[in-house]
């Protein structure tokens, strides 16, 4: 018998239950996969606690890694032992599952499953963000929120690396060591610093072309503030809370700004989309533009744990929920 932690009802951490599931034979174009390891990432909550709804119960989870145990009719790519991953497919947090055989990613040698199921959604996240957002290029300079957080330490690390010139908000002085120890040039501890009067600072009051928020609520006026005339936002999370609704004349008073809600989604849609993106970050990772850090393991049974802690803000970096 398998189990999972299934959402029978919205709600705070405690909603997260460990359930017994029957797993059966995959159909056509589907695989059973045996994971062995569960990415944890800031939607997680939004699904747990009903800020973007899913139909009740579910199984939440957006990324893992695993072993391909049985193999439907029609699956070519992919047989009996495969290592591979995924993201953005809900429905992670299980021993094992039934799943879409098109959009698992086989995994190379160099890559073990802890670090996969750590890499696929906050990885995939910072190549579109800054390949196909906006190209992050030489001379840039970007603000990036939440700069220790998963994806943040991977933006900052793959702008630095492109030659970019890295700002990054973080709420500790140990946050801060950790994001200039992975490419932010310019820690701002934004509970005690402005941070768009040190984005002047900083940058002598160019402005910013670009800014990467996952923040939300807390962050995004101020942010405007921070940006170029024709600059661009890029909300991609919220977690201290939803943007209030917004007056889009003000865009054109700051200068014609143009702002962006993005989602993973989108931009692996496609197996080509997937395959390109997921190409990409390998590559990042062997060669050595991004590492990987996970900072945290939990059981998988322990999520509710997990979920208080990540809440918390006293995780850094990825979280992982071991099998």
């Amino acid at each position: 018998m398998s189990h999972a932690i299934k959402v029978n009802q919205t709600g705070g951490p405690e909603v997260l239950r460990w359930e017994p599931m029957t797993v059966g034979a995959p159909e056509a174009g589907q695989v059973r996969l045996q994971q062995t390891a569960v990415g944890m990432n800031f939607i997680d909550v939004y699904h747990r606690t009903g800020l973007y709804p899913l139909p009740l119960p579910f199984i939440p989870g957006m990324e893992a890694a695993g072993v391909v145990e049985a193999v439907g009719a029609g699956v070519s790519h992919l047989k009996v032992g495969d290592r591979v991953a995924y993201a953005s497919v809900i429905g992670a947090y299980a021993e094992s599952r039934l799943i879409a055989a098109e959009r698992l990613i086989k995994l190379p040698d160099s890559i073990d499953d802890l670090t996969a199921a750590a890499m696929m959604l906050q990885g995939m996240t910072a190549r579109y963000l800054i390949r196909d957002i906006y190209k992050v290029s030489a001379g840039d300079t970007i603000l990036v929120h939440a700069a220790a957080g998963g994806v943040g330490l991977i933006v900052c690390q793959w702008a630095a690396a492109l030659g970019a010139t890295v700002i990054g908000t973080v709420s500790t002085e140990e946050k801060a060591a950790l994001a200039k120890a992975n490419g932010c040039h310019h820690p701002i501890i934004y509970t005690r610093e402005n941070f768009a009067a040190r984005v002047l600072e900083i940058t002598n009051g160019k402005k910013l072309p670009v800014i990467y928020d996952s923040v939300g609520k807390d962050t995004f006026m101020q942010s405007l503030d921070c940006l170029q005339p024709r600059g661009l936002m890029v909300l991609f999370g919220a977690s201290s809370g939803p943007v209030p609704p917004l007056d889009l004349s003000v865009l054109a008073q700051k200068g014609s700004l143009m702002v962006t809600r993005p989602a993973l989604a989108t931009f692996i849609a496609s197996r080509s989309q997937l395959e390109e993106n997921a190409s990409d970050l390998f590559e990042a990772v062997a060669g050595g533009k991004v590492n990987i850090q996970v900072n945290q393991t939990y059981a998988l049974k322990d999520a509710t744990t997990a979920h208080r802690d990540l809440e918390a803000r006293k995780t850094t970096g990825a979280t992982v929920l071991t099998i």
